[in-house]
């Protein structure tokens, strides 16, 4: 299955809602009225697209008109544009990419509840290993015990190291522990799983702060990406998560998970264009292989077309 294609199953809700509502909308009258305007904008808005950018889709649409002599034209390929430019499909590629050091990464996966943290760092370290990396996975999640276990069920499937303690651990300890393994080991990265804690709980913020501060002292610069797991079934919430974790602990990046079940899409959008944080992967379903390095110009065509 081709990028695109992967991209557009995982999509399906939300494109089959916004391209059929687009057409909808625009086919019904020669001209644009301001009950249009609105009416897209609610479309695009009920998709968390931001107001940012529904508000340019919706001027774009308007100029296609006005410039095309009350020509609706190819309404989907214009929100295509704005989306792929507001995603900044020209930017550097190599802040899209995960980190790469000569000797050991360190990769940091933190998130609230629930997010799929456990799940992306186990996908990370396959997704390393798939390229001829040497990865390794840490446990920090000691808060729950189905995290450990869980976190070692992916390192026994995938034949990935697991560092892993009691439940109950401390974190940092765990974490500590496995930057020495994987140090001692040349693992070329460290996938560490962290406890799921609300943005809001300033105790828990401050023990991730430990765990980044203990892990530094080890390796120098550590972490060197710290990745947010995003829910893209909390919508717009999302961008109050990112701004909160991005206080605490300076995020690198962005992993949004759970696309496949979700018609609220356009949330990449608005976290990317409104915090200016690289969306590096996105889960497209339950696989090894479904996360995804993100593409913003086969993201924006997945989120308006058909394969």
């Amino acid at each position: 299955m081709g990028l695109f294609s992967k991209f557009f199953s995982g999509l399906q809700k939300t494109q089959s809602k916004l391209s059929g509502e687009l057409k909808r909308i625009v086919s019904r009258s020669p001209k644009f009225t301001e009950d249009d305007a609105e009416e897209l904008e609610a479309v695009l808005l009920a998709s968390d697209m931001g107001c940012v950018v529904t508000e340019q889709i919706v001027d774009a649409v308007r100029e296609q008109y006005q410039s095309s002599g009350g020509q609706a034209g190819d309404v989907l390929q214009v929100a295509q544009s704005v989306v792929e430019t507001s995603l900044g499909s020209g930017d550097d590629e190599q802040t899209k990419r995960l980190a790469k050091r000569d000797d050991l990464t360190v990769v940091s996966l933190v998130g609230v509840n629930g997010a799929g943290k456990t799940t992306t760092a186990a996908k990370l370290a396959n997704r390393v290993k798939t390229e001829g990396a040497n990865p390794m996975l840490a446990a920090c999640d000691t808060f729950r015990a189905a995290a450990i276990e869980q976190l070692n069920l992916w390192g026994n499937r995938l034949d990935i190291p697991v560092v892993s303690s009691e439940y109950g651990a401390d974190p940092a300890s765990v974490a500590h522990d496995a930057v020495n393994s994987a140090l001692s080991k040349g693992s070329d990265y460290l996938f560490i799983d962290t406890a799921g804690r609300l943005h809001t709980k300033h105790n828990l913020m401050r023990e991730l702060e430990k765990l980044h501060r203990v892990i530094s002292t080890k390796s120098k610069g550590a972490p060197h990406e710290t990745l947010l797991v995003v829910d893209a079934s909390v919508g717009s919430n999302a961008l109050s998560q990112a701004r909160e974790f991005n206080k605490s602990v300076p995020l690198t990046g962005l992993v949004i998970t759970k696309l496949d079940g979700t018609s609220k899409g356009g949330m990449v959008v608005a976290i990317q264009n409104e915090l200016d944080l690289p969306v590096k992967f996105i889960g497209l379903g339950e696989q090894a292989d479904d996360l995804q390095p993100f593409s913003p110009t086969e993201y924006a065509r997945a989120l308006f077309f058909e394969e």
